[in-house]
């Protein structure tokens, strides 16, 4: 199952609730920290001021603090006071550090000294030093602070409690390799075999006589007269063969008038009986020069004909021609030579095999499909044109490929992405490459490593909730969302 955005704003409802929730258990969160830290300051007997102090005075600069001080005595206990700023405090049960709560001055220097960089909360492979919008996603970039999650190169992850997870059905699926083999379906249509149909045109301008079949349909075989043909230069090209049989020329003579004869499309045996009889015929015949059926006919009794004139058209039946038409999605997985099956309605029972003889080049603009060519054996002439079937294509070669179920698959027309399961309820989107799509399985060809685990269901609500948290990162970023702090997953 493929998710897009779109169903999104449809679950407005749904995201509501969520940040409702974690809106509740962020307050929370922060008042039982703050009052933590006031129960700290008053075991430590310091007061508001003291700790103001303290802080302006980790985050002053060496040029102030030389400014700040007159005299020697004076910078020196400044300097004693600094040094034992930097020593941790004793740590109250329950409560944070002071030394994970300051920051001594050097690593205050470096973060002043840091040149920040923004990045995309969806597409964390974007990165850029100055402020602006996501190439890909047009989602405002946010700063790297260096300790969220999404500044740290990652997507915003989102937890879930025990219970949330049960709800929505998730379900986690592992990264693995798997054989690319699975089979196509795609609707086909017979057609006649356009390398055994037979145009039939007079060699030389003449008349038709005795015309011997009478209707399109009509069943010939191989060597069967179809009409007879009077035309004056086979009459003429026969005289000139039984003068050079009689006038005992040269082989080569005898040779060149024979040949003259077959290129005028007169059959060897009666070129035989008017050299055993010496006699020339006034008709000649016109043979069919295979099994089939008529496909067109426009000779008729007296008519004239010319060489330019198509008198018959007759088409073999013994294979036919199947055009099957895959979707364009899935035209890249196939290839020339690769088993097919088919089966049609009119045979229920019958299941017919060949092999994809040949890929047209271009697309069907109409049914946005690529059509393909699979020969079928026809010799019990069960099979007639246009009967329609449906087709069955082997793809794949057996080999070895990186795999996620397709339900892992989120794709919006613009990314695909999955939703990696970190453990412990947590869930963070990750930009991949898809490939080709084998039955229930898509490949991967980047993004992904062996054994990781992604979510196959319930995408929808966890990826919403991700992009919610997104959008307050880059609302606060801003300003527009004043009090809302981003804790790292």
């Amino acid at each position: 199952m493929t998710t897009s955005r779109n169903p999104r704003r449809r679950l407005r409802g749904v995201t509501a609730v969520l940040l409702g929730i974690a809106a509740i258990i962020s307050f929370r969160t922060i008042g039982a920290q703050d009052q933590t830290a006031v129960h700290d300051m008053s075991a430590r007997g310091e007061t508001g001021h003291d700790l103001h102090a303290q802080m302006q005075h980790v985050h002053s600069s060496p040029a102030e603090e030389s400014t700040a001080s007159h005299g020697h005595g004076l910078h020196k206990e400044h300097q004693e006071h600094a040094e034992a700023s930097m020593h941790p405090m004793p740590a109250m049960p329950g409560s944070t550090s002071s030394a994970e709560q300051r920051l001594t001055l050097p690593e205050a220097q470096r973060s002043l000294d840091r040149t920040p960089l923004y990045v995309c909360p969806m597409h964390p492979e974007v990165i850029a030093s100055e402020p602006g919008n996501c190439p890909i996603c047009g989602m405002a970039m946010v700063m790297d602070d260096g300790g969220s999650t999404a500044g740290a190169g990652h997507a915003p992850a989102v937890s879930l409690d025990s219970g949330l997870v049960q709800s929505f059905g998730v379900r986690i699926a592992t990264v693995e390799q798997r054989a690319v083999e699975d089979w196509i379906s795609a609707p086909g249509r017979t057609r006649f075999d356009e390398t055994r149909l037979y145009h039939l045109h007079p060699r030389a301008a003449g008349w038709i006589e005795g015309l011997t079949v009478r209707a399109e349909g009509d069943p010939v075989s191989a060597g069967q007269a179809l009409a007879a043909l009077y035309a004056p230069e086979i009459l003429s090209a026969q005289v000139s063969f039984l003068i050079a049989l009689g006038e005992a020329s040269s082989p080569r003579q005898v040779t060149n008038a024979r040949n003259l004869l077959r290129l005028l499309a007169v059959p060897d045996d009666v070129i035989f009986a008017i050299e055993e009889s010496g006699e020339t015929r006034n008709t000649v015949p016109v043979v069919a020069p295979s099994n089939g059926i008529i496909t067109r006919l426009e000779a008729r009794d007296g008519m004239y004909v010319e060489p330019d004139t198509a008198m018959f058209t007759i088409a073999d039946l013994s294979k036919l021609w199947l055009l099957v038409h895959v979707r364009e999605s899935e035209s890249a997985l196939v290839a020339i030579g690769q088993e097919v099956e088919v089966e049609f309605d009119a045979l229920p029972g019958r299941r017919y095999r060949g092999a994809v003889d040949y890929l047209y080049p271009d697309l069907d603009a109409a049914t946005r499909s690529r059509p393909l060519r699979v020969v079928l054996d026809n010799s019990d002439r069960e099979l007639q044109p246009e009967m329609w079937a449906r087709a069955k294509i082997r793809i794949g070669d057996g080999t070895s490929t990186l795999a996620i179920p397709r339900g892992a698959l989120l794709e919006d027309g613009r990314t695909s992405q999955v939703l990696l399961a970190l453990g412990d309820g947590r869930f963070q989107p990750r930009a991949i490459i898809p490939g080709r799509r084998f039955g229930d399985w898509v490949e991967v060809r980047s993004g992904l490593r062996a054994g990781e685990r992604v979510v196959s269901s319930a995408q929808f609500l966890i990826d919403s909730e991700s992009d919610l948290q997104a959008e307050l990162q880059r609302l606060s970023a801003s300003g527009q969302v004043p009090g809302v702090h981003h804790h790292g997953h």
